[in-house]
Formats: structure tokens, C-alpha cells, sequence
């Protein structure tokens, strides 16, 4: 019998990078989506051939034909969606960040464990054949004993009108009620997590992080960010991030005493290798619809097949666990709901 799955948002993500792969994996159906605005999900629906579409999010967790249910909201209404499909007794596959901060995703991992119930969370990159084939690279010792890893990042804001004009904040992903952060927290999430994957825990974390374009209100995130790790093979490591760029650049070096790795995280051109007999690329296939390989490990596991799903909420822990080091100075502590009260952001002072 195939996994029923009911969505919670379907919005963007949902279109290409994970919706498709509900129905398209083997074994798996997607059987109702839920959207706040009741056209769109109707439409959605309709272009995905689903054979039922609602407005309100308790409906989809408790429907009776839904056997899990894949939470694709913003992150600040995932530990409420997340609570209740537990409550329900439902297994949950839920977008990254896991939840606003470490404490929020804590009550999750801790509410489904209670219940004896998976919690999955969408760091897809670990069952990408690009980054599965990096991993097992470096575990094969191709790069010798690795001394560094590094990943630099820029660009994703929005463009200027005109030169020095303030950019706009870039919807809910610079909406830190909603996002728990910045444009760091959307994507640097990701990284950290792909380095925990590959490196094993992140250690010594620390981080500086900055408002360094102009906006007229208070409430708003950081957008510049630098930090440093060890991790749990030995490897030191730095970050560093400046969004509202004009220049995109996005490019993590991998240093061995063998040999030397040079990629993007977040697109798909070839991978640049440097070893002593000479400089080559490789490109491993990429899926059509990014979350397919991990949305097909959860059924797998879900079935009682397969090695299970490589991205836990027990596993998501370690990058929002960085995240809080790396950005606790802007926003003066995250342990606590930080996103009720900017006036008290020592970052947003600066």
C-alpha cells in the first residue's frame, strides 16, 4: 500500500523542487493540499492532479486517508503544525530550518520521540547524488586527511533600483517572525547541515554578524555574516555570507593534503577536483525534482525498507545548534522568543 501524504503550503518550494516527488516516488501518493489562499491551492490541485485541496491546515492532519504529512510553511508555523501532526500520530516530513531557533526544533524531536513517531526535515542535500558522491570521495581518503573547509557566499537580494538605494527586505525569509532570521538562516542552513553531513557535529562554533544595508525600521535581520568551526573529523572551517550584492558568487573549497574540491552548494555546475596528477571535473546527475532521492528514502523507511532517511530532526539539530552560536550576538540571545522583541537586538543597533 502506497504513503498518503497531505501538504501543509503549497506554495513555491512545492512547484518543481518537492511536491512532484510525493507522487512520482515509488509507493507514495499525494492525496490533499492545504494553502491558505483556497484559489491557489484549487490550483495547485488541479495542474498536479490532486485529487483534493483545502484551506485549513488541522483538516489535511487529520484527515483520515492522510498517513503523513509534509509541512512547507515558513518556519515559524512549523513547531505548531509539527505539535499537532505528533498529537495525531502521524509520521512528519517538515521544510528546513527545522523550526526559529534550537529550543523550537528541541519540543519537535522531543514530541515525536515521546510519541515513538519519525520526524524528517528537508535537507535534501544529503541524498543528492552530487554532494552523496563528494562524501564518499572524502571517505575513500581521495583528499587525504582534510585541513579545511570554507564556503563563500553572496548575492540573492534583490536588485537595486538605483545605485545606494535601500534594497527591499525579501519577503518572509527576511521576516524574522516568520524565518527566525535572515537570508542566512534560509540558506546557511543548508551548509551547515551539508558540512555536519559530511564532516560529522560542528564544534567551537562562533560568529559575527552585521545589518550592513540600510533600512528605515528596526525589525529587521542581519544580512552579513562570518563565522568559524572545527568539525567532527578535525577539519577547521569558515563562513561567510553578504547578501543585497551585486556580484553572486557561491563557492565551498574542500582542502586535503591530497587533493582539493572547489563547488557550488546551491547550483550545478561541475565539480572542480585538483589532485597531484592534475585538475578534472565531474558532474553527477541531478535530479529534476531536488527532494525526490530523500522524499523516496522517507517512504522507503516509512515501508520498512531500505537504510532510512538521512535527515532527522535528530540530525537537523546540529545546524540550527550553529545557527543560535553563529547569530545569538545580533539578536542579544536566541534561546527565547527573540523575534517579539527587536528594540533589544544589540546587531540591529550597530
Amino acid at each position: 500500500m502506497a504513503t498518503r501524504w497531505g501538504t501543509i503550503g503549497c506554495g513555491a518550494v512545492c512547484e518543481v523542487k518537492s511536491g512532484p516527488a510525493f507522487y512520482k516516488c515509488k509507493d507514495s501518493e499525494l492525496v490533499i493540499v492545504m494553502r491558505r489562499d483556497r484559489a491557489r491551492a484549487a490550483d495547485f490541485a488541479q495542474r498536479h492532479r490532486v485529487a483534493s485541496f483545502t484551506d485549513d491546515a488541522r483538516f489535511v492532519i487529520e484527515h483520515p486517508e492522510v498517513d503523513a504529512v509534509y509541512v512547507a510553511t515558513p518556519p515559524g508555523s512549523h513547531l505548531e503544525y509539527a505539535l499537532a501532526t505528533a498529537a495525531c500520530g502521524k509520521p512528519c516530513y517538515v521544510e528546513k530550518p527545522m523550526a526559529r531557533n534550537l529550543r523550537e526544533c528541541q519540543q519537535m524531536v522531543e514530541a515525536f520521540e515521546a510519541k515513538n513517531l519519525p520526524l524528517f526535515v528537508a535537507y535534501y542535500r544529503r541524498s543528492l547524488p552530487r554532494f552523496s558522491w563528494i562524501r564518499q570521495l572524502i571517505e575513500e581518503g581521495r583528499l587525504g586527511a582534510v585541513r579545511s573547509v570554507s564556503h563563500v557566499y553572496q548575492g540573492r537580494g534583490r536588485q537595486r533600483e538605483e545605485p545606494g538605494a535601500d534594497p527591499p527586505l525579501a519577503g518572509w525569509r527576511e521576516d524574522v517572525a516568520q524565518s527566525g532570521g535572515g537570508l542566512f538562516v534560509d540558506l546557511g542552513s543548508h551548509v551547515l547541515d551539508l558540512i555536519d553531513f559530511l564532516f560529522g557535529p560542528l564544534d567551537s562554533v562562533q560568529g559575527h554578524a552585521r545589518r550592513r544595508a540600510r533600512q528605515p525600521n528596526t525589525a529587521i535581520p542581519e544580512d552579513t555574516v562570518a563565522a568559524s568551526f572545527s568539525t567532527g573529523s578535525g577539519a577547521l572551517g569558515t563562513l561567510t555570507y553578504s547578501f543585497h550584492t551585486v556580484e553572486a558568487i557561491d563557492r565551498m573549497e574542500i582542502v586535503g593534503d591530497h587533493g582539493r574540491l572547489v563547488f557550488s552548494v546551491f547550483g550545478t555546475e561541475p565539480i572542480e577536483c585538483h589532485f597531484a596528477q592534475g585538475p578534472t571535473t565531474m558532474a553527477p546527475p541531478h535530479p529534476e525534482h531536488v527532494q525526490q532521492p530523500l522524499v523516496q528514502s522517507i517512504v522507503d523507511q516509512l515501508q520498512q525498507r531500505g537504510p532510512g532517511c538521512p535527515s532527522t530532526g535528530r540530525t537537523a539539530l546540529g545546524a540550527s545548534a550553529a545557527m543560535d552560536r553563529i547569530l545569538e550576538g545580533y539578536y542579544g540571545s536566541r534561546d527565547d522568543e527573540f523575534w517579539n522583541r527587536p528594540s533589544t537586538w544589540p546587531g540591529n543597533q550597530i
